[in-house]
């Protein structure tokens, strides 16, 4: 695909450009270490989030809170004890949501050797055997002291919450919730195929089962946890369900936030479209910390994950009312 170049130089931390094509690793190595782990900010009326009545039902300060044990447990990087114990968190999380948790664990050859890494899904039965795919990567650049509040951590903290709502009600279209291991690249240069280890195997596993067959939306959430949110809509993603989240947060009052600008990803909803799966990517690549050291948790705000979330929670009845139908099981 067509990659978009930006440049940007950072003194002190960088000294080669960035290159947006996607969250995974693009970005150089961060030579300076220092200790990246952010107090919670202080934040003001504007920053916090509103009440999950005024947001479909959606938390945002539940899914801030999630954000900072993340950002706690500190870089996230797949193969790392870091990274094990945010699989081990996120498995208690959704256990005690009472969400059906089924890891999968696989193992794959990288440019640092193999590695085994863990996707950890979350299958909800519907009354429609038709699949809703969300997907966030919890993982994190492999950078000195890099905790990932936005990128890894906030999409992470934001599907949480929506597994939270989401597990004790019987929805009309199962709903799939994955966290992703090995979004990331080993390397500096995002190149394949040392990126998207956990989307590759978890698409590639969905066509084997013939569970891709009955996928009939994926919605990648990424990098939606700034301040300043603003989410261009993504010209590699499927126009149709594009046009079904931007005009959903149109309706909402978030057209301030899901822009009309485009942008062209690449990030772990590409394996989807390459089989032919309609998929979206929320994201906003825009940011200045970056694939930077100061990429805390100062730098966000609960606000935008309940708007996100929000929005999530709206799109979801209309693809049930788009494609729902009676499982044979449940027919009369």
């Amino acid at each position: 695909m067509r990659k978009q170049i930006f440049y940007l130089w950072i003194p002190a931390l960088f000294v080669a450009p960035l290159c947006l094509t996607a969250c995974g690793g693009k970005g150089p190595l961060a030579t300076e270490e220092t200790s990246a782990v952010a107090a919670a900010p202080v934040l003001t009326p504007q920053q916090t989030a509103p009440a999950p009545d005024k947001t479909g039902g959606f938390d945002g300060q539940r899914a801030f809170q999630h954000v900072s044990d993340l950002v706690a447990i500190g870089p996230r990087t797949a193969g790392t004890d870091g990274n094990h114990r945010t699989q081990d968190y996120l498995i208690g999380q959704l256990k005690g949501f009472g969400c059906p948790v089924d890891p999968e664990a696989f193992h794959t050859p990288t440019p640092i050797g193999d590695m085994d890494m863990r996707n950890i899904l979350v299958k909800i039965p519907g009354t429609s055997p038709g699949i809703v795919l969300f997907l966030t990567h919890y993982d994190t650049k492999r950078l000195p002291n890099f905790v990932g509040a936005d990128d890894g951590g906030s999409s992470t903290g934001v599907m949480l919450e929506l597994a939270r709502l989401l597990c004790p009600r019987k929805n009309a279209l199962t709903v799939w919730i994955a966290f992703l291991d090995g979004e990331e690249a080993f390397n500096l240069e995002w190149k394949d195929p040392d990126n998207t280890y956990g989307s590759r195997e978890l698409a590639a596993r969905m066509a084997l089962s013939g569970d891709l067959s009955r996928t009939k939306a994926v919605i990648l959430v990424d990098m939606i946890g700034s301040r300043d949110l603003r989410i261009k809509r993504d010209t590699n993603s499927t126009s149709w369900l594009t046009d079904l989240v931007w005009s959903t947060a149109s309706r909402l009052g978030y057209g301030n936030i899901f822009v009309s600008s485009e942008t062209s990803v690449e990030d772990d909803h590409v394996p989807f479209l390459r089989r032919s799966v309609p998929a979206v990517d929320i994201i906003d690549l825009e940011i200045p910390y970056w694939h930077t050291l100061q990429d805390t948790l100062d730098k966000l705000s609960p606000n935008s994950l309940a708007v996100v979330g929000h929005v999530l929670m709206a799109v979801l009845p209309q693809l049930e009312q788009k494609f729902a139908r009676p499982s044979a099981a449940t027919r009369p």
